[in-house]
């Protein structure tokens, strides 16, 4: 049945490859039905190179049956999605490629990339340190002194459901290991530390039903192992850039409203 459902979604990548993005090199189809443990949820997630593009782009839809997550590029634009991948330490778009079944007529072009991809995978992220590693743990931080406080069932469910992708985040980048978004963060936890993740998720579910105390432990000893707490102190500075001119009207006196 798996391998039925592999070749209908083959078939439906190849299709669009000659219909729906007509122009294109080659493109990597990848995702869970491609693995093998695809479900009746499961999307075709593909990764499409032009020679050149004006500017990559994502789309969704559905072909003979299965939605369809693509994400359009043309070698520079993928460099960028590679490098900015690699920065954030979730490995989304580099995944794809690395794991893809490659269509096309460009074959040398696009096993280079696979290749590329497969690297930076192996190396692994950054080193979580610096300004990243601060800024979470100063959310961590947070989050968990709002858990400490007596709150609402629902308070504490919503503080537990926005702590938990990023402990596991620290958890992960915290052991040089890549992290991910959804369901991938606690897949990967438990790829690296079966034991850790059962823990953590144990945690996570009793602090949802109103018992934070597994969670701020856990948590607690995540941060001692990377500096502790981050509050006192803590700055984080806006670009630049971040700022709107004032109106003309609103800054002469001469032109307010009496």
């Amino acid at each position: 049945m798996q391998d039925q459902l592999i070749e209908a979604a083959l078939a439906a990548a190849r299709k669009c490859l000659a219909t729906r993005f007509k122009g294109a090199s080659h493109l990597f189809v990848a995702g869970s039905i491609l693995r093998g443990d695809g479900n009746a949820f499961s999307d075709i997630d593909m990764v499409i190179l032009y020679p050149r593009l004006e500017r990559a782009w994502r789309e969704s839809f559905v072909l003979d049956g299965f939605p369809v997550e693509a994400f359009v590029q043309d070698p520079e634009t993928l460099a960028y999605f590679f490098e900015n991948d690699a920065e954030r330490g979730v490995p989304v778009i580099i995944d794809m490629v690395s794991n893809g079944v490659i269509l096309g007529d460009a074959p040398d072009e696009a096993a280079t990339l696979q290749q590329r991809a497969r690297q930076i995978l192996a190396a692994g992220p950054k080193p979580l340190a610096g300004a990243p590693l601060d800024a979470l743990r100063y959310i961590l931080t947070d989050l968990a002194d709002d858990l400490r406080a007596e709150r609402p069932a629902d308070e504490i469910a919503a503080t537990a459901a926005q702590l938990y992708p990023r402990l596991i985040d620290l958890m992960l980048l915290g052991r040089n290991h890549w992290t991910g978004n959804g369901k991938w963060g606690p897949r990967l936890l438990r790829r690296l530390d079966p034991a850790l993740a059962s823990l953590t998720a144990d945690a996570f579910r009793d602090a949802v039903q109103g018992n934070p105390a597994a969670l701020l432990s856990l948590t607690d000893r995540e941060l001692t192992r990377h500096g502790g707490p981050c509050f006192d102190g803590y700055r984080s500075d806006a670009a630049e850039s971040a700022r709107l001119p004032s109106s003309a009207k609103a800054d002469d006196p001469a032109q307010a409203a009496p």
